[in-house]
Order: structure tokens, then C-alpha cells, then sequence
């Protein structure tokens, strides 16, 4: 009989929002955060209902505003940008590593936000918050030789970023910005994260690092957040159709400009037999239900090799655990070590349940469908937002799953008898951030890797979006704009010698940056 499990002591949301309210009181107030802009926090905004995907539960939604407020909030910031650019780098060095201090200080909080608000296993919630404090500490030791001989840009940089890593890509990309002096914006994801950004942008804020924090839909504030004449760079992480019209309008008006964008990352089976190496690897690729930008959701298998590949895959898919990432059997257990909570938000669960159910009806062969059965959950406990992993042999054609990257625990398999066809099935979406090929023979992998529309491509290991010195970016639609990581970072938020081509994918160059 399975344990009856209890929410670990300590950690409700009404826990976390107390200790909100003692830390960054000028930030939280009653039961709503605060917009802050024109350094000051803002009780402005209208506030959206919002609720946990851990249990369904209320939690705190973005106080949304109007265009014409964003406007006031991003000419403030310019006049921010227009003092904090000429700051000492020693004391804009010093302000970033003090907010790192805070936030380490504060990272167990920070991290049972982001458990609460869009589902990450404690594990991966606390990972989040170290690679944020971590990266940004890196820049900070290295800022002098990349700062040489750069300014920063004209205006401030506007962030607009998707809900999965608040901490470790939109707050250390923020940080870094404002190291680099500039001053920052960033728009709260409608689908989670408000509270843990507006703590981690109060603690930077009392260090007097130039943020600005507003909520509001991408559509009402993209003219203000985007085409405001103010605005020095607009960087963007999130899906393609948004991607496509801001890249459209940064193009229009000539301004800098990095631009994530999703694409099918894939990994390919070629004469290859250190199936073991497989089978460890496997669970790992599930982490936080692979909603995230590096996900590897498809598989390319030859086919004589597809027994061989079952035999490896299914006892490992099989070992994947969920379930509610707050769940004890006893109070002074730890918290559990789960691949995967919930995803998003229920809608998200339903379209992708949804999305399988109609694949397979046209065609695509389940190979493997698992149950919340054996999952960690609270007795009664709304489960509307969990998907367990499936595993789809065939996508059609017709099917979403069979070119566009789920954002969920679905993997898909395509089988492939000739090396023309690995690479047209792994270059499916135009262009992808990450890709790996297995296979036993080095020179194959030489041979064939360079022809992967993938930024970076592993050898039978799976890539990342990397820290610190890693450079990341992206082929074809998957990337426009500016490369970031390591120096490209600093790089792509200031301006260089006349005439430089900063690496990058734009409409008339792609400079990766390796040999730039």
C-alpha cells in the first residue's frame, strides 16, 4: 500500500508569501505584488487571478498594466540608463555582487517560489537560483578585460522572457545587463514567476541596481517594451510566432536586438551500441518534464537499430518519477528528488493530452503511456496539471508533435534507414539550439555533425544552454539577433569598435563567434 504523504512543514505558499512580506515588505503588499518603476514600487496595475499547477491552488497573479503606464516606466528607465552608464565599473561591480550576496541569503525562498509558482522540482528549483548567483559571479570577476574598450548602449535593454527560468536565464541576463551599464526592464511572465522575480528585483533594487519590473500582456506592452524609441536592445526568449513578429519590428527600426526562439532539438541513433550510456542518460533528458529550451524531445533511430534502442529506452522512460514536489511521508524527510512535477498550468496538460490523442488517432504507435498511478501526491490533491511521460513512434505529419517542439514530457521517434535521412529528420524545424548524435565511429560523427542545424551538437551526450564561458545561440528560426553567452554576452548590451560585426544570426550574416 503506497504511503500516505503530507506537505512538508514549512513550505505552503502561504508560508512562502509571509517570508515574502518580512524581506522585501515595499514589494509584496496584502496578497499582490507591486510593479517597480521610476524607483519606486508601484501599487499600480491590474491584478490577474493566478494559481499554483502544483495543487491548483490560488497564488499571487502580475498587476497588469496599460501601454501608456509602460511607456511612463520605460522613459524612467532611460533616465536611470542616462546616470547609472556613467557609474564606475568598481561600483557597479560592487552593487552586483552585493544583490548576489542578498540572493544567496535568500535562496531557499526564491527557490520554494519557483516550486509553487511553475512547478520545479526542489532540486531543480534550487539549481535555478545557484546557476543565476553562480553565472553572474563570473562576469563579475571578469569584467574589466570584457568591459575594455565597450560602452554601454544608448538606452536601457528590455527583457521579455518565457516562464521557465526566471533566475538562471532572465535575473542573471538582468544582472549582467546592469554590469555592463546598462539599465534593465523586464516584463513578468503571464504564466508564472512574479513573485520570485519581484523578490530577486527588490533585493537588487535596495543595492541601487537600475531595474524595472512591470506585468502586462505581450501584445499591449510590445509598443512601449519593443518599438519605444528609448529602448537600447530587446532581448526575447519564448516561442517562434512571437519571436517572429518582435524580430519584424527590431528589424523595421534598426535596433539591437537577441532573440530565442524554440526549435525541435534532436537526438540521432546511428551505428551506434554503448546502449547503457543510453539508458543513464535518459531520465536526466525528463527534467522539469522537459519544458525547457534545450529539451531533447525527438529521437532519430536507424532502423535496424530500433530493438536495440526499445531495449535501452523503456526501462528508463519507465523509471522517470513525478508528482507534487512538496509531498513527505514524514515531516523531517527531505523533500522528494523528482524528474518532474507538474507542467505549466492545467491548459497546457489538456493541449498536449490533447495533441497525443489525436496523433496517435492518425496514425503515430504509443510505445509507451504512463500513469499518475505511481506518482507522489497528496490525498485529494487536484492533479489537472500533470502529464505523465508518453512516448510516440511515427508522429504524422499533420500532427504538431511531428515538427514543433511539445514543451512537455512527450517523446516522439522517427525511424530512418539512410544517413540523408538522419540529417533531414533532425534538421525538421529550421534550425534548433541543441542537437546529439550517438554513434560508435568518431569520423561519422565528424562528418555528419557539422551538417546538424543545431548551434551546439553533443556526441552521444546531451548539450546545455552552458554557464559562464559557454557560448549558446541558435540556427535558422531558432535564433535572431545577438549571441549570447560567455563574453557574446557583454558583447551584445554594448557597443564596440566602429564597424563591428557582433556574432550572431541576422538576415545578412550568421558569425558564431568562436573564431570572431
Amino acid at each position: 500500500m503506497a504511503p500516505i504523504l503530507t506537505l512538508k512543514p514549512g513550505t505552503a505558499w502561504a508560508d512562502a508569501w509571509q517570508r515574502c512580506l518580512a524581506v522585501a515588505p515595499e514589494s509584496f503588499r496584502d496578497d499582490r505584488v507591486l510593479n517597480l518603476w521610476a524607483t519606486q514600487w508601484q501599487a499600480d496595475g491590474r491584478p490577474l487571478p493566478a494559481t499554483s499547477p502544483v495543487d491548483g491552488s490560488p497564488v499571487a497573479g502580475p498587476p497588469r498594466l496599460d501601454e501608456a503606464t509602460a511607456q511612463q516606466a520605460v522613459r524612467a528607465s532611460l533616465d536611470q540608463h542616462r546616470t547609472w552608464r556613467h557609474v564606475p565599473l568598481n561600483e557597479r561591480r560592487a552593487r552586483v555582487a552585493a544583490t548576489l550576496d542578498s540572493l544567496t541569503e535568500h535562496r531557499e525562498l526564491l527557490a520554494l517560489l519557483l516550486v509553487w509558482e511553475i512547478g520545479k522540482p526542489w532540486r531543480l528549483a534550487q539549481a535555478d537560483v545557484d546557476r543565476a548567483i553562480d553565472g553572474v559571479r563570473w562576469y563579475v570577476d571578469g569584467a574589466e578585460s570584457m568591459l575594455d574598450g565597450r560602452t554601454p548602449l544608448p538606452g536601457p535593454v528590455s527583457n521579455i522572457a518565457s516562464w521557465n527560468y526566471p533566475m538562471s536565464v532572465l535575473v542573471h541576463a538582468m544582472l549582467a545587463q546592469a554590469l555592463a551599464g546598462n539599465a534593465v526592464i523586464a516584463k513578468t511572465p503571464t504564466d508564472g514567476g512574479v513573485a520570485c522575480l519581484t523578490l530577486a528585483s527588490a533585493l537588487a533594487a535596495r543595492e541601487g541596481i537600475p531595474i524595472t519590473l512591470v506585468s502586462g500582456s505581450g501584445g499591449e506592452l510590445s509598443e512601449a517594451l519593443v518599438r519605444s524609441p528609448e529602448i537600447g536592445c530587446v532581448s526575447f526568449v519564448g516561442g517562434r510566432d512571437t519571436g517572429a513578429r518582435i524580430a519584424t519590428a527590431v528589424a523595421d527600426l534598426g535596433k539591437r536586438h537577441i532573440l530565442e526562439q524554440e526549435g525541435l532539438n534532436t537526438w540521432g541513433i546511428w551505428n551506434h551500441s554503448d546502449w547503457d550510456a543510453l539508458t543513464a542518460v535518459i531520465p536526466k533528458l525528463f527534467d522539469y518534464g522537459k519544458q525547457r529550451c534545450t529539451a531533447y524531445p525527438r529521437f532519430v533511430v536507424q532502423r535496424e537499430l530500433f530493438a536495440d534502442f526499445l531495449a535501452a529506452y523503456l526501462p528508463a522512460v519507465r523509471s522517470v518519477r513525478t508528482g507534487h514536489p512538496l509531498a513527505v511521508e514524514h515531516p523531517d524527510d527531505p523533500l522528494p528528488a523528482l524528474d518532474f512535477g507538474p507542467l505549466i498550468n492545467a491548459a497546457k496538460a489538456k493541449e498536449l493530452g490533447d495533441q497525443v490523442a489525436e496523433a496517435i488517432d492518425r496514425g503515430a504507435v504509443p510505445l509507451h503511456r504512463g500513469t499518475l498511478a505511481k506518482g507522489r501526491f497528496l490525498p485529494g490533491q487536484d492533479t489537472a496539471a500533470y502529464l505523465p511521460p508518453v512516448t510516440l513512434l511515427g508522429p504524422p505529419p499533420s500532427s504538431p508533435l511531428h515538427h514543433a517542439e511539445p514543451f512537455g514530457p512527450v517523446d516522439t521517434i522517427v525511424l530512418v534507414d539512410t544517413e540523408a535521412e538522419l540529417l533531414a529528420a533532425m534538421n525538421a524545424s529550421n534550425g534548433a539550439l541543441v542537437a546529439t548524435l550517438s554513434t560508435d565511429d568518431p569520423a561519422t560523427y565528424e562528418r555528419l555533425a557539422p551538417q546538424i542545424r543545431a548551434f551546439k551538437v553533443g556526441h552521444g551526450k546531451p548539450r546545455s544552454r552552458g554557464d559562464r564561458d559557454e557560448l549558446f545561440g541558435g540556427f535558422g528560426a531558432s535564433w535572431r539577433g545577438a549571441f549570447v553567452g560567455g563574453e557574446l554576452l557583454i558583447r551584445a548590451v554594448t557597443d564596440g569598435p566602429a564597424g563591428e560585426r557582433l556574432p550572431g544570426n541576422f538576415p545578412d550574416y550568421h558569425l558564431d563567434g568562436v573564431t570572431a
